[in-house]
């Protein structure tokens, strides 16, 4: 395979990549994927796809325990970890077979091994059988990201863990420290709380999922307390004193000062790096900034005929946002005029319990951004189908522009959110006024109602409060 010449030449096969590989090959040019490790990269195997199996299987766990409200009964609900890990693994396996079999369909030719970038238009890598040299027209960097480390807080697989340690645990934790309180670092807590565990947060920002609007970051933390969460803001971890096959002591400073406290685990989540080393970017002029590659809004370069996208390109770090540059960077290399991803527009979406989901500007974010706003609210205990389900703990939350009727953002917690916040996204990409959505005609009984009676709520026209 040395030497041959392909249109397009992908690095990394995960959601942005594989979807950039099937687009191009669709649009009748000749592809080649390399990958180092997994197809389906983190997303599938380590990240989105996995955690979300285990949150699942600490959802019925929740579920079981609720049982008498339903009427129902259950006798000795527990757990076994390492099958509830064992079904996790399944599914991820699952998938990352289905991306091979899409690579097959689609006729991409799929390179295992470590590639680099040595000079415009070659791709290196390194292979079990030596090194293969592949000929591209373009290239698109899609290498993701890793857990970043901080000093003193790297994770040794016993008593600190990254995502990857804490997807296949090798106990299950008693007393655990969760360090960061982003999408990663509060699922993993919901998660480990729900089976029992002694849960502590710690959040160096005012709020825990501090990107999320104020009031919900709120309404989480207020849930995640009567679960029995221990939550830390304005608190950093300055130290761990590990002690091998016993446990850590965490020294923890706030605005009063630092205290001690043991643990038995420690999870780190305090953010991504880009995988930018290695691939020889910067001898070819590609500017680096922070870890991640600079590019402009069609996720180009500089570079003529090399592309970044995903996380390697930077925020919002979303599985979602890769896929899409991966499809708009095809079609351009094809000779399309795609539009250009707005970061504005996408969602993100937090599977903890209970679910937290957005999309756009926060109220805080389109004050600031000098909009006079109109907001409206929407409790889960004013909804019918909510409170047949036995959900009725959340609330859905829009802002408008009181001038023009846009739709700035939406947030929301509670049951299914994270189903129910694509409504909002449409609406966003059609530039959909809060009259569009008065005038549309939600199901019954169905959790989507409170999307519309939150609109009528920033108009004073809410029906069921």
């Amino acid at each position: 395979m040395a030497g041959q010449s392909f249109d397009v030449v992908v690095i990394g096969s995960g959601p942005g990549g594989y979807v950039a590989a099937i687009r191009a090959a669709q649009l009748g040019l000749s592809v080649a994927i390399v990958e180092r490790e997994n197809l389906g990269g983190i997303c599938l195997n380590w990240g989105c796809i996995p955690t979300k199996a285990l949150l699942r299987s600490a959802e019925v766990f929740h579920l079981m325990h609720r049982a008498a409200e339903f009427g129902l009964s259950v006798q000795g609900a527990g757990f076994d970890l390492n099958a509830v890990v064992a079904r996790s693994r399944g599914v991820a396996k699952q998938l990352s077979g289905g991306i091979g079999h899409l690579m097959k369909k689609n006729k991409i030719t799929v390179v295992m091994g470590v590639a680099s970038v040595p000079k415009p238009g070659v791709v290196s890598v390194k292979t079990d059988k030596g090194t293969e040299e592949l000929i591209a027209k373009s290239t698109i960097l899609a290498t993701g990201a890793r857990a970043r480390e901080l000093p003193g807080l790297e994770a040794d697989g016993d008593l600190v863990w990254t995502y990857r340690h804490a997807l296949q645990p090798k106990r299950m934790p008693k007393k655990l420290l969760v360090i960061g309180s982003g999408a990663i670092g509060i699922e993993f807590a919901s998660f480990f709380n729900t089976l029992g565990a002694e849960v502590t947060v710690c959040e160096v920002m005012d709020r825990v999922l501090p990107v999320e609007d104020a009031e919900i970051s709120a309404f989480a933390k207020k849930a995640f307390v009567k679960q029995g969460m221990k939550i830390l803001e304005k608190t950093t971890v300055n130290k761990l004193d590990r002690k091998p096959g016993v446990g850590v002591t965490a020294h923890l400073e706030d605005a009063k000062g630092t205290v001690t406290a043991e643990f038995d685990t420690v999870i780190s989540a305090v953010g991504i790096i880009g995988n930018v080393e290695g691939l020889g970017l910067e001898a070819l002029g590609v500017k680096i900034d922070r870890t991640h590659v600079v590019t402009d809004e069609y996720c180009r370069t500089g570079v003529p005929g090399l592309y970044a996208i995903g996380d390697i390109a930077g925020a919002p770090w979303l599985a979602h946002k890769a896929s899409h540059e991966g499809v708009m960077v095809a079609e351009l290399i094809a000779g399309g005029h795609p539009h250009p991803i707005k970061p504005g527009s996408i969602a993100g979406c937090t599977y903890c319990h209970p679910q937290v989901a957005s999309v756009g500007m926060t109220e805080a974010k389109a004050k600031e951004a000098g909009f006079t706003v109109k907001v409206g609210r929407f409790p889960f205990i004013g909804n019918g189908k909510a409170i047949a389900l036995g959900e009725s703990e959340g609330m859905i939350k829009t802002v408008f522009d009181a001038k023009t009727g846009e739709l700035l953002g939406a947030h929301m917690i509670g049951a299914e959110v994270t189903e129910l916040i694509q409504g909002y996204v449409v609406g966003r990409a059609l530039e959909t006024t809060e009259e569009d959505l008065m005038n549309t005609v939600f199901p019954h009984p169905t959790l989507s109602e409170m999307m519309h009676e939150s609109v009528l709520d920033a108009y004073g026209r809410a029906l069921h409060i």
